[in-house]
This record gives structure tokens, C-alpha cells and sequence, in this order.
């Protein structure tokens, strides 16, 4: 008879219990055996539904370490400080409105700090105020709360941008005597919400190659704007919070960046652009639909004209110059696995490059690359479109035929 040992803990089988068929009770119910273990915290499982019982504690332990070590890291400065003040009270006066009389709230002495402004760290908050950030940060609660970012290139400022002759500067003109008196006002606002243009007077390109430009060189635009666009829209355009990772999705969204594939024809552009974009590693932004908003923000910025452009991929290069340094400091060359160091140096010359070869350019070449991927983005929202129909007339002849089948005797 075939001798069964039953373990009840989850340590590991004695040599003694491996001649034997070991088998362990799962952690979660104490009822069955457990056939499958944890990848994080090695616990003993038997279903699905025990694994996402055990799950939830797992993911907050998980999630509550992250969040420490932020914090530890996190060094504020006052508009930070406002910022989170804010989110603060705006997530206390949704509680007030949504909780359930028996549901906990955030204590009296946390109500007052907020209130009254003044700086609240993790450490003051209760346990149970400690639990109730933990799930808010979990389920999505607390990002619903940050102001979604309004991009500079979609503002009636950025249509006033302007560079001196040798690309620095950016100036706004002046028109009439109202103009003029209202020109101290506008200025500061402008310089608030449009990225500086370069410190230093751009080279010509005659100066940083000895042959001519490549043509496709309008193409590659596409793709490195693209990528900016994305980055910014996915930090909520904040990338200074954390230059190191914003220059990372810069690099994995570029092919013309980081991956050494050069796209030759503006549909090959997007389609690489919105393929990126659709990939496992960015599926919570939002998929095609998301893609396609970036097209619209790369046309306005190619609608804008050179001295926009040039201010965004400055922009860009002050980002992956800002993870250089951040890299240099921790004196890491590695990320992941891959030469990080490298790439981020190769993509700064090709971005300051491109800037030189844009402020070069003429304003109707701008007008006309908006044209064409306006264009390109219309065949590919009707491609899909015809693709999706496909696709449920296909799934629906099945259903059909599956009927059939059935009726048959």
C-alpha cells in the first residue's frame, strides 16, 4: 500500500518524505492540498481562488514596501509639498462624501493638519489611515486625483514661440501699445509653459557631418517626437520626477533612438510608434486609442513650425542629459541587463543633430509631414476599423455555425 504523507507546513520534504509522495496543505484554506506556490512569497496554494485570497496581502505587503522606499528616497520641495497637500483634501472631501457611516476616515488630528497646511509625513498617519492609503494607492483611487497635465504644444502660447537667428532665445513678439503693456504678464507665463529653447547658438550641420543630410531624416522626426509625446503623456509631464525612467520609455518607444532601425516611409513610422504603444510593457496606457491621441499631439507639433520643434527636442535632450547625470551619480552603466550608458549618450547626439537639421529646415516642410501622417493616421484608423468589423463577422458566422451544428440531431 502506497504510504502518503501529508505535510502541514511549508518547509521542505526530509529525504524520508521524498521516498514517499510528499504533499503539502495549501496556506490559504487549510482544506486541500496545495499544488502551486507563489512566486513572491513562496506560500502554498491549491485554486485560483485561494491564490487571489492570499493575493490581496501579498500585493499589499508588496505595494507598502514600494511605497517606504519612496519615501525614503523622496526628497520634497515645497511645490511637491503643495501638490501632495492638495490630493490630500481632495481625497478626505471624497471620503466625507462616499464612506458609509460605519466605513473608518481619517482621524481628527490628520483632518486639522491637512486643513491647516501643515507638512503631514506617512509616520503621522494612523494604522488604519495607513490602510486606507495603501488601497486608495492600489486601486487606482489616488491617480484619479492628480490633475491630468494640459501638454505645452496645445496651448495658444505655443504659437508664439520664436528663436533668434542662431536657434537661442526663445522671445515672444510684440505687437501694439497693449501688447507692450501687457508683455510683462505674458512673458513670465509663456516661459512657465513652454520648454527653453537651446542655451548655446545651434551648428550648422554643414559643420557636424561632412555628407548631406539624410532625406528620411523628416521621417525619423516622427518617431523621436512620437516618443517625447508618449513620455510626457505617460509621466503626466513631470519626467523630472524620475529623469532615469522617463529616458528608459523614451528609448524602448524609439526605434530610431535606441533600436538602430531607421523607418523609411512615414507609415512605417507610426506603425512601429502604435506597435510600441500596444505592447505588454505600456498595455495600461490605454492601447491604439491612446496611440492615435499621440499622432494628434505629434501634427500640432509639427503644425507649430521649427521653433517648437526645437523646443521640444531641447526638451527631450535636457531629459536623457538629466538621466545621464542621475545615472553618473548612482555610477551605474547597466540597466536591465543592456549598456545603458551608451544608449543614452548615442541618443543625445542624434537628438541635438536632428535639432540642427530642423531649424534649418523651412516652415512649409513642416506643414506638409503634418499633412502626411494626418493622412497615414486616417488609412490606419479605417484599417482597423474594417479589421475589427472582420473580426466580428468572423466571430459571428462561427456563433452561426455553432447553432447549426447543435440543431442537428
Amino acid at each position: 500500500m502506497e504510504d502518503n504523507t501529508v505535510i502541514t507546513t511549508e518547509k521542505a520534504c526530509t529525504s524520508s518524505q521524498l521516498n514517499s509522495l510528499c504533499r503539502v496543505i495549501c496556506r490559504v484554506c487549510q482544506k486541500q492540498f496545495s499544488q502551486y506556490t507563489c512566486p513572491r512569497c513562496n506560500t502554498r496554494y491549491c485554486s485560483l481562488q485561494c491564490y487571489k485570497s492570499h493575493s490581496i496581502r501579498c500585493s499589499e505587503s508588496f505595494m507598502r514596501e514600494n511605497v517606504m522606499e519612496e519615501l525614503r528616497l523622496l526628497r520634497p520641495d515645497d511645490e511637491t509639498k503643495k501638490k501632495m497637500l492638495d490630493i490630500l483634501k481632495r481625497f478626505h472631501s471624497q471620503e466625507e462624501d462616499s464612506m458609509d457611516e460605519d466605513e473608518p476616515s481619517l482621524s481628527e488630528e490628520t483632518i486639522q493638519k491637512v486643513v491647516s497646511g501643515a507638512h503631514l509625513n506617512y509616520e503621522d498617519l494612523t494604522a488604519e489611515e495607513r490602510k486606507l492609503f495603501h488601497r486608495a494607492l492600489a486601486s487606482g483611487e489616488l491617480s484619479k486625483m492628480i490633475e491630468p497635465w494640459d501638454p505645452w504644444w496645445l496651448k495658444p502660447s505655443a504659437r508664439m514661440i520664436s528663436l533668434s537667428r542662431d536657434g537661442t532665445q526663445v522671445v515672444q513678439p510684440l505687437g501694439n501699445q497693449e501688447t507692450l503693456r501687457s508683455y510683462d504678464d505674458s512673458e513670465s507665463n509663456l516661459t512657465a509653459e513652454i520648454p527653453a529653447g537651446p542655451e548655446a547658438p545651434l551648428l550648422p550641420t554643414s559643420e557636424l557631418t561632412s555628407t548631406e543630410p539624410s532625406p528620411l531624416l523628416a521621417i525619423h522626426l516622427i518617431d523621436i517626437l512620437y516618443s517625447y509625446c508618449f513620455t510626457l503623456r505617460f509621466y503626466n509631464g513631470d519626467w523630472q520626477s524620475d529623469a532615469m525612467g522617463a529616458a528608459t520609455v523614451v528609448l524602448s518607444v524609439s526605434s530610431v533612438l535606441a533600436h538602430g532601425r531607421l523607418p523609411e516611409t512615414v507609415l512605417e513610422a507610426i506603425a512601429h510608434c502604435l506597435e510600441m504603444t500596444c505592447s505588454p510593457a505600456f498595455k495600461s496606457m490605454g492601447g491604439l486609442q491612446f496611440g492615435f491621441s499621440l499622432l494628434d499631439d505629434v501634427i500640432s507639433l509639427l503644425s507649430l513650425g521649427g521653433a517648437a520643434l526645437v523646443c521640444a527636442l531641447c526638451d527631450l535632450r535636457r531629459l536623457i542629459q538629466a538621466a545621464e547625470l542621475e545615472l553618473k551619480l548612482k555610477k551605474q552603466r547597466k540597466v536591465k541587463g543592456f549598456d545603458i550608458t551608451g544608449k543614452l549618450k548615442s541618443a543625445v547626439r542624434k537628438i541635438y543633430f536632428v535639432m540642427c537639421w530642423a531649424f534649418e529646415q523651412q516652415g512649409q516642410v513642416w506643414s506638409s509631414l503634418a499633412a502626411l501622417v494626418k493622412a497615414e493616421k486616417a488609412l490606419e484608423l479605417e484599417h482597423q476599423t474594417s479589421k475589427g468589423r472582420m473580426s466580428n463577422t468572423v466571430r459571428s458566422s462561427k456563433n452561426k455555425t455553432k447553432a447549426l451544428v447543435e440543431e442537428v440531431p
